[in-house]
Order: structure tokens, then sequence, then C-alpha cells
């Protein structure tokens, strides 16, 4: 691929923001995303922005009591668009951006921070009842239906006696029927678990080494195909998730991406073999899966085992002096992105080039 030909990332607006940022999503079916996080003195933060001919315009500012520390639109109706939000003190709430004072759904979720949230069922992608997912410091991972008061309809907690690890990030995936669902964690000490929810139990696992960043499936509404995990000292693992080995489980592969910390991975919607991940020293990487010619083979046992493919690098950028802290793709408009860093800035980005690849 010539450099004419290479995807561009272009840099489009970036602003300044006044509080530490923690997540950032697209509003579906519109040029706004809304921003998540804490002001100085310690309440919680959400701005809702709409971009308007080259430029941001501020169309909403909520303060609430808590830092909130992860957001998804995941689990709601293209109609609503409720935001689902995690925040420092354990609870789950969504919001109605049109009427935010009250939450339309609250519970008390964890006994501490929730650091990750993910949402299913909603938006017309993955099939079953609408889901969110939190994974918090005090070790457990909940499935919560918000059709549903108080109690997560799933609770995935270490047994009695094992210790219990701080989990940092969340997935669903598999949602192809209405039956079929999973939910991946990763934790700080490099475990990777994945729950199968219709049978309720443990499919798989397996320790990266180093602390589990970022989790994301290439698709939440299909038959597993991929996962990608993203790890503390700048690596990320590629897992074929169509054949899993008794023994071997999934067959992987792994790239050493940034010099530092691998925070956020995300596949883009329109193409699931290219995916951004965003590292520790503020760059962006854009990579391309390639599948090998067998994804599967026969063991010496005759037992069905999967082969890994390869990733190559497209394209990469350093927009911040600070860690990227969250990336979204915008669902409705290829190549669009928006990301928050620690160096309090919001940029949105515009990766050309993307259709031709």
């Amino acid at each position: 691929m010539s450099a004419f030909e290479k995807p561009q990332i272009i840099s489009h607006i970036q602003k300044g923001l006044n509080y530490t940022v923690f997540d950032c999503k697209w509003v579906p079916c519109s040029a706004k995303f809304v921003t998540m996080g804490n002001f100085a003195r310690g309440t919680g933060v959400i701005q809702l922005y709409e971009i308007q001919h080259g430029d941001l315009k501020l169309l909403r500012e909520i303060e609430k009591a808590k830092p909130i520390k992860c957001g998804t639109f995941g689990a709601t109706s293209l109609q609503q668009r409720y935001l689902a939000t995690g925040d420092f003190a354990g609870n789950l709430h969504i919001w109605n951006l049109e009427a935010p004072e009250i939450p339309v759904y609250s519970v008390k979720g964890h006994k501490e921070i929730i650091n990750a949230i993910d949402g299913v069922g909603g938006l017309g992608i993955g099939e079953g009842a609408p889901e969110i997912v939190t994974g918090s410091r005090d070790g457990t991972v909940k499935v919560w239906d918000p059709r549903q008061k108080d109690d997560p309809v799933a609770n995935m907690e270490p047994v009695q006696g094992e210790n219990k690890r701080d989990c940092w990030t969340v997935a669903f995936g598999n949602a192809y029927n209405q039956e079929e669902r999973v939910v991946c964690a990763g934790y700080d000490n490099g475990d990777i678990k994945l729950f199968d929810l219709r049978n309720m139990s443990l499919r798989w696992e397996t320790n990266i080494k180093n602390g589990v960043c970022s989790l994301e499936f290439d698709r939440k509404d299909i038959s597993m195909n991929k996962l990608v995990a993203t790890s503390l000292e700048g690596k990320f693992h590629v897992f074929d998730m169509r054949t899993q080995h008794p023994t071997k489980g999934f067959a992987s592969v792994s790239e050493k991406a940034h010099k530092s910390t691998v925070w956020q991975v995300r596949h883009l919607p329109q193409n699931r073999e290219l995916f951004l991940t965003a590292g520790g020293a503020g760059s962006l990487h854009l990579w391309k899966y390639e599948y090998p010619i067998q994804r599967s083979k026969k063991d010496s046992e005759g037992v069905e085992m999967g082969v890994a493919g390869s990733v190559s690098l497209l394209q990469n950028v350093t927009l911040s002096t600070q860690p990227i802290s969250s990336l979204d793709w915008s669902p409705d408009k290829r190549g669009l992105c928006v990301c928050s860093s620690f160096d309090q800035m919001v940029r949105v980005l515009i990766v050309t080039k993307l259709h031709k690849i």
C-alpha cells in the first residue's frame, strides 16, 4: 500500500475541558457525543456536544454528586437513546439526556467504583433482551436488565477464598440469537474470563500476564468471531473465537503496539477487520487483521483447534503527551471518531480512505 493510499488520521476539532474526562460516546443517529468525567471539586459531569460547521457546540452540561467513570448507549432503543453510566461510588444510572435531573433507572450496583460498562440488545444491535454489564474494583461482574429493578440478572464474583481482582474491562458478545450471549471480563492481574450467560458458566479463561485494560469483540451481534485484549505493557492480543480447543482454548496472535499501556481498542463499525488502539503516550494506531488461509486445523489427536491470523499497522499518529483514555467510532459515519485524553482534551478525528481497504 503506497503512502497515498494509506488511511490518514486527521485531527478535525479539538477542545480543552475544565475537568478530567474518562469516557466519550457518540449519540446514535446524530452528530452529537457525550463526555463523562469529574470536576476538581469531586463531582461528576456529563456534557453533550454537537458538531456544527466544523466546531463543537456544548448543548448541555449535567453535574452529578459522584464522578462518572464510564457510559454506554448499547442497551437503549434508537428512539430513546438513554445513556447508562457507572460512577465512582458503584452506582449504575440510566439517564434521559433530554430530562437528566432524575435517572430513569438507578441501582447501587457495586461496593466500589464501576470501572467499565457495556450494553447489548439496544440500537437494533444483537438479539435478545436489553442488558447492561458492569465491572468493578470490588471484583464482581454484574449483568442488569433495565426492565428489572434492584437485582442483577447475573452476578459473576470470586468464589469464597479466592482473591478478588480489580475488574478493569467488560464486553458483550455472541448475541446472534434470542438465547446466546457471553460476557468477557478483563482483570488487573492479566486474567481474561469468558462467561456464558445462557448456561451461567465460565466457558474459558486465560492470563495474558499484564493487566487487561480493554476488551472488545469485533461484533457483538454475530457468532463469536474475534476478541481483542489490550494490556499494560504495550501489547495487544487478538483471539480467534470461532474454534475452542478443549485444552489449548482459542488461538491468538499478539503484537507490541505502543511503548506504553494500550488503554483502549475499538473496531470500526463498518469493517470488523479494522481497529484502533489508544496508547498511554497519547498515540493512536490503526490496525488491520488478516485471516489465515484456514482458520482451523486438527491437532495430533484429530481435535479441531483454531489458527490465528496476522495484524498489520496501517497508520499511527501522536495526538497528545498524555494517555488517550477513551475512544469511540461513530456508528453512522465511517471514519468519524471521538477520543479523550488526560490532558483534559476531547478530539474529533477523521480517518480517511477506509473504504479502500
